[in-house]
């Protein structure tokens, strides 16, 4: 299969150009875990969130995300053109991390969650990035906005409320970010090829690594 589009890679300078932020918003090196076996429990649990499933698993690639984290609705476009390019070989896995300065991303991450219960992890991740203009970065609660989403979506409503305030949909979000916070994650998006953290200082850096693990013998 062919590497990542160039076009894509010009859509992302564009993006981020308007956007005034640095894609990878997290370059200082952070703290490893001592023990590696740790790390990859750390990195990938049972729960997580899948978004590829290959026969022939050549690596893993973790992102830490917020939905409301600009940089990260700026890679997003990337990251889903390197899936399907090596969505057939590399597992690609969604960990949560709403920042604290963000005043709706742990409602977008519930509301994520809540839809994973129905099984529309999927469409609720993508359609969070597809509208991130639209809610993001204000101080005004988007509880309606996500709900919709969610009508949208066709999801069974009462379930979908019920998840959305359970404290179990936000133990499972807390969780994650735990995970992040003891593997050294201070910012989003943090990415991890299997067990060792991408430090990329470019976008080649990235989509290199990713075509380096997928096509190694």
């Amino acid at each position: 299969m062919s590497r990542p589009t160039t076009i894509a890679w010009a859509a992302l300078a564009a993006v981020v150009v308007v956007l005034g932020v640095a894609v990878l918003i997290d370059r200082e090196p952070a703290p490893a875990p001592a023990d590696t076996a740790v790390a990859a429990d750390r990195l990938v649990r049972p729960d997580s969130h899948r978004l590829t499933a290959p026969a022939d698993e050549r690596a893993r690639f973790v992102e830490f995300l917020d939905f409301e984290c600009e940089a990260c609705g700026a890679v997003y476009p990337i990251i889903e053109d390197l899936r399907r390019t090596y969505g057939d070989r590399i597992t690609f896995v969604v960990r949560y991390f709403p920042m604290p300065g963000h005043f709706n991303a742990e409602r977008a991450a519930r509301a994520v969650e809540a839809a994973a219960a129905q099984d529309r992890f999927e469409q609720m991740y993508q359609r969070m990035f597809a509208t991130q203009a639209r809610w993001g970065e204000q101080r005004v609660p988007a509880d309606d906005v996500f709900r919709g989403f969610a009508l949208d979506l066709g999801l069974d409503m009462p379930a979908f409320d019920s998840a959305y305030n359970s404290p179990a949909t936000l133990e499972r979000i807390r969780a994650d970010v735990a995970d992040g916070l003891a593997l050294g994650v201070q910012g989003t998006p943090t990415f991890f090829l299997d067990d060792q953290r991408l430090m990329p200082n470019t976008i080649d850096d990235l989509t290199g690594a990713l075509h380096r693990a997928a096509t190694a013998a």
